[in-house]
């Protein structure tokens, strides 16, 4: 998989959507919760381009969580508006809403899946979306499906563990099935959500490569969450820097070094009284 050196040699304009196209438009969105005692984002305005690979990073609390929840439409902002894929999901029907919905993958922290199920089964829960009715195991689903399940198990290197409960799967082997799971939705955003956060440090490493190679190999736009600064100085187009709720770093990340990100975790410094 590409290193670090090749990630930096390559020219990432070249995913980028024609004529600047925007995947994700957020403007001046404000995010409050409990009736605004707490704000999650603060007057934030951010453009993604169709196809980048953009990393989030901050504090806990910072709104990276919040924005990705926008984004998903599985929160409305306070203020300000929210542009995903060229539509307001803010001002989408129930099933409209839902067709949304299944233009974005999205890979969690813990995996998510259902532990009793196979491999097979927890990735084709990815397609429930444009089902009509529920499933009750892999033989209730179209062939068609469960072929391409199986697809995208091999593209993760699991097709060998597609039949294996996914309980007794490593933690690695996990979010590999989590993101087949998001690929088989056929998206054209992925969000990742601190996805390595529960792995050590080598299978972090593999899995974002993985994430990283199967999206730009079918042209996806991406935007994750990630605390792992060696990782997201060797993956991301660019990085946006989060803190109490507004972007304090909005740089290419083949300019920046570990200094520089560095100071995205530097506490604010109370200001002195006048």
């Amino acid at each position: 998989m590409p290193s670090t050196t090749d990630r930096n040699s390559r020219q990432t304009d070249s995913r980028v959507g024609p004529e600047n196209e925007f995947a994700v438009r957020i403007r001046n969105v404000t995010k409050e919760f409990t009736g605004g005692a707490v704000r999650a984002l603060n007057d934030i305005t951010l453009d993604v381009p169709t196809g980048q690979r953009l990393v989030l990073m901050g504090l806990s609390g910072s709104g990276k969580s919040t924005t990705l929840r926008l984004i998903n439409a599985l929160a409305e902002p306070t203020r300000g508006e929210v542009e995903v894929l060229g539509q307001n999901p803010s001002g989408l029907s129930s099933r409209e809403l839902r067709q949304f919905r299944r233009q974005i993958g999205f890979v969690f922290q813990h995996f998510n899946l259902v532990g009793r199920a196979s491999a097979l089964e927890n990735v084709l829960v990815g397609a429930l979306g444009g089902l009509r009715g529920p499933r009750y195991g892999i033989m209730t689903y179209p062939d068609s499906l469960r072929r391409e399940a199986l697809r995208q198990l091999e593209r993760v290197g699991l097709a060998d563990k597609a039949f294996q409960r996914a309980s007794t799967l490593s933690g690695g082997q996990q979010q590999r099935v989590g993101i087949a799971r998001a690929l088989l939705q056929r998206p054209k955003i992925v969000l990742a959500d601190e996805p390595v956060a529960s792995l050590d440090p080598e299978s972090s490493r593999q899995i974002m490569d993985l994430l990283f190679e199967v999206c730009d190999q079918d042209g996806l736009t991406v935007i994750c969450n990630l605390h792992q600064m060696e990782i997201a100085l060797g993956w991301a187009d660019r990085m946006v820097g989060l803190r109490s709720g507004e972007i304090i770093l909005d740089r290419d990340a083949r300019t920046l070094t570990p200094e520089d990100v560095s100071e995205i975790y530097a506490q604010a410094q109370p200001q002195a009284a006048s």
